[in-house]
């Protein structure tokens, strides 16, 4: 601890800004390590200790950004310094490698990213689209697919086919079919709406698109690290997500899975160092042998090991609790707030869905009577770090849980919108 102090105090001067540690409270000493042999809510305040999160704050938007635990920080922090005390940036293969496996893909599958945008615009740019093409895409899109899509639109005329939602996975499911025509080229639809947390039935929907030779582009922003994520058997073609929202890595690292089958489908328009089989600037003409046949060709140039080492020590995290069982709490948190939202109809208007299926991590509502920013402030006054969602006209709330979250801070969550509704 009085390493990292002495690290960060000399950042911190050296840069001449205010600390960002203080938030009138102190924060946590080296957590301890978690007990296995502990059941329940016992449990899970255990990993909560892995956490430097405030006491004196609860927080409940994980769907925007998740604080890493400290074997994170820590393996930031060590190699940050190896590095620059080496002077050796050293390769990530071993890291891909491992990032890869975390959801269930070949390392040749996967490209390693800034963030779920930069995959989505990877993707999107790369499908071998023309004008007149359509791309089925919903009404409550991020700003970071739907800004992709709009943008190769209106520069190459491709017709995007927006849809409203419905509440349930088979609605859903049957609702995309009906869009479905014979000019239909890709899906490009989240595993996770960011508006209200809907679940779409990716497994159900890639299957029905490959036996229609549709691609299948999906924006998993919220899909790694709430699921115990197998893409391989979700089956879909693209994959975008990051490591800095529910796998609790850092900022500025995410990934594209791209299906084997479908990798030579995909143009790579912005390539560098390590995509490329081989040039030459002394032939006449100037020789450029290829891009190597994997997804590394779309990652190119210099990478960080500290974030890659950041993003394999979340993914390490995740594995040691068990992500079936971190999947599981999540999905219990959820419903937990769910159902105590639902005690509160008079007061508001639950936007999520009330299938238990279409849900796992965010549930998002609506005051009545009321202007949702001055109950978001007051919420927040009351010690709570929520979400605004004016995305797709909602005008609502948006709150998320992850495994550090307890029933208690639920609980006095629920009491705080009593308070601030009645």
């Amino acid at each position: 601890m009085k390493s990292r102090r002495s690290f960060i105090q000399k950042i911190s001067a050296g840069l001449a800004i205010p600390s960002l540690v203080s938030f009138n409270s102190p924060t946590r000493t080296t957590p301890k390590s978690i007990s296995h042999s502990l059941q329940g809510e016992g449990y899970w305040d255990e990993v909560r200790k892995q956490f430097p999160l405030k006491e004196n704050r609860v927080y409940l938007n994980n769907g925007t950004f998740g604080p890493s635990p400290q074997v994170v920080l820590d393996a930031l922090q060590t190699c940050f310094v190896e590095t620059n005390s080496s002077g050796e940036y050293g390769h990530i293969e071993p890291e891909r490698e491992k990032l890869a496996a975390f959801v269930g893909i070949k390392t040749s599958e996967i490209s390693l990213t800034h963030n779920t945008t930069e995959g989505i615009n990877i993707m999107c740019w790369g499908l071998p689209l023309k004008s007149g093409d359509e791309v089925i895409i919903t009404l409550h899109e991020h700003v970071g697919n739907a800004l992709p899509w709009l943008n190769r639109a209106k520069l190459h005329g491709i017709v995007l086919k927006p849809f409203e939602p419905k509440t349930t996975q088979e609605e859903n499911l049957e609702l995309i079919k009906s869009l479905v025509t014979a000019k239909t080229k890709v899906i490009a639809i989240p595993h996770v709406t960011c508006t209200t947390g809907l679940v779409f039935p990716i497994k159900e929907i890639s299957a029905f698109a490959r036996s229609k030779g549709i691609f299948t582009a999906i924006d998993g922003a919220h899909g790694a690290g709430t699921f115990d994520l197998d893409l391989h058997d979700l089956g879909c073609d693209l994959y975008a997500s990051s490591y800095h929202k529910w796998v609790l890595g850092p900022n500025g690292t995410g990934f594209l899975y791209v299906r084997e089958g479908i990798l030579e489908q995909v143009q790579a328009y912005q390539i560098g160092a390590y995509s490329d089989l081989g040039w030459n600037m002394y032939q006449n003409p100037p020789e450029f042998k290829g891009y190597v046949p994997t997804a590394h060709r779309f990652d190119y140039g210099s990478q960080s090991l500290p974030m890659m080492k950041g993003a394999v020590a979340a993914t390490d995290f995740h594995t040691e609790i068990g992500r079936e069982k971190i999947e599981t709490r999540i999905r219990g948190l959820n419903q937990y707030l769910y159902d105590g939202l639902s005690e509160m109809k008079s007061m508001l208007v639950i936007l999520s869905s009330p299938e238990s299926e279409s849900r796992i991590s965010m549930v998002t509502f609506k005051p009545k009577g009321r202007d949702y920013q001055e109950v978001a402030g007051l919420i927040s006054k009351e010690g709570f770090r929520i979400r605004q969602v004016p995305e797709s006209k909602l005008d609502a709330i948006r709150i998320s849980t992850h495994l550090y979250n307890r029933k208690e801070e639920i609980d006095n969550f629920l009491k705080s919108c009593q308070k601030v509704l009645g």
